[in-house]
């Protein structure tokens, strides 16, 4: 009878363990680095610093770093994180060490990505975060996010518990770090915007955080839900079927939308480089069916996980270089299929957002940077308005 009594007893006085709860707060969807050797940084021996906004807030985070896109390991020396100041400085009082399985540390395997261990930093909703990351023998093939409107640093030698970084010079992509995920008390919506550079917020003010995915995070902030994250899985020049940069987003779906922590959501705003793309390469047009059927595989795998889809309407491109009259035919007919399919949970009229009233193939003037084809802030801003935030309960 005695190891059942020491059994009860065991059983009577262990602590339960705590449910973890965690979402995506911040994202940068993984890609190659596309850029020749030659025009790269040598990052022996260096600290690269990156400041992201977080989308929602929580009592732990946890950084996850990619070499998913390399094919030799990756070493890992110090990693801090921090509240961001001015230039990426850290706030002082707020640095952590960040430890991967309790160690300062860590080598990623080829292919492969980390997380961290959860690090004690309560941050709230739209908190800034600099984070630094030693790099001791240097990244031939760097797993990167190519496009970020955001200022990136490179400094000598290990200078991740820097307040400012000494030696410091800016990098275009991001480097290593692929996502911010934060732990809550209770389960908590992760929606994620899959798209091409409109959603990566290719032309948005530099460190502005005006992305249209970062101006909803903030409406959601304003609405007071305040625990509804906002992962943004664009990547310019992205397309739905076929290779633009990074996998087409059928390919994707699995690794940057159902793998998302708490994921509950995707909009899916893509196509126009599927289109756009055949034409300036006078290859044959996909048809609008082609395009339904990728929308239709992406609802068919997010409904056997418990995902809603929420689809987006093309937006106008008249105008663009690789707009013609029969592209803009397909446009519409997609738009035609997503304005009134009950196939999705729900559908948002970007395009109608945006268009001329007059000429609703073309952006309209005040939304557009300039090239017919990327919105500025302001149209950025009109896009997150036309959400109705309800699509999202």
């Amino acid at each position: 009878m005695r190891p059942l009594l020491l059994l009860a007893t065991f059983a009577l006085t262990a602590t339960p363990v705590e449910a973890q709860h965690w979402s995506r707060s911040w994202m940068a969807a993984p890609l190659a680095w596309s850029a020749p050797a030659d025009k790269r940084p040598d990052l022996t021996d260096r600290t690269v610093r990156q400041v992201v906004r977080l989308s929602s807030g929580g009592q732990h985070i946890r950084l996850r770093l990619s070499n998913e896109m390399a094919v030799t390991p990756l070493t890992i020396g110090a990693v801090h994180v921090a509240l961001a100041g001015e230039d990426g400085a850290i706030l002082p009082g707020t640095d952590r060490i960040v430890a991967f399985n309790r160690a300062q540390g860590a080598t990623l395997p080829a292919r492969g990505p980390l997380l961290s261990d959860p690090i004690d930093l309560p941050v709230k909703p739209l908190t800034r975060l600099t984070i630094s990351i030693h790099l001791p023998q240097g990244a031939v093939t760097p797993t990167v996010h190519a496009y970020t409107a955001a200022t990136n640093w490179i400094a000598p030698g290990d200078q991740t518990a820097a307040i400012s970084l000494t030696g410091a010079t800016t990098i275009g992509p991001r480097l290593i770090l692929s996502a911010v995920e934060v732990e809550t008390a209770r389960p908590a919506p992760t929606i994620v915007t899959l798209g091409d550079s409109i959603t990566d917020g290719v032309r948005a003010t530099n460190d502005s955080n005006r992305r249209w995915p970062d101006l909803l995070a903030e409406r959601f902030q304003m609405a007071e839900r305040k625990n509804v994250a906002i992962a943004n899985a664009g990547i310019s020049a992205n397309r739905l079927l076929s290779e633009g940069e990074g996998y087409n987003a059928l390919a994707r779906f699995d690794s940057d939308v159902l793998a998302v922590p708490g994921v509950s959501h995707v909009v899916i705003l893509e196509g126009v480089n599927d289109i756009g793309a055949a034409t300036a390469q006078k290859r044959p047009l996909p048809g609008a069916d082609d395009l339904i059927s990728a929308y239709r595989q992406m609802i068919a795998r997010a409904r056997g996980n418990g995902v809603k889809v929420i689809l987006a309407t093309i937006l106008p491109y008249k105008g663009a270089g690789y707009w013609s009259a029969e592209g803009e035919a397909v446009r519409v007919a997609v738009n035609d299929w997503i304005r009134t399919t009950d196939e999705a949970d729900g559908m948002v009229d970007l395009a109608k957002a945006i268009a001329d009233p007059a000429d609703p193939a073309r952006m309209a003037k005040p939304y557009d940077v300039g090239d017919a084809l990327h919105p500025n802030d302001a149209g950025f801003a009109a896009m997150a308005a036309a959400f109705d935030l309800r699509l999202f309960r």
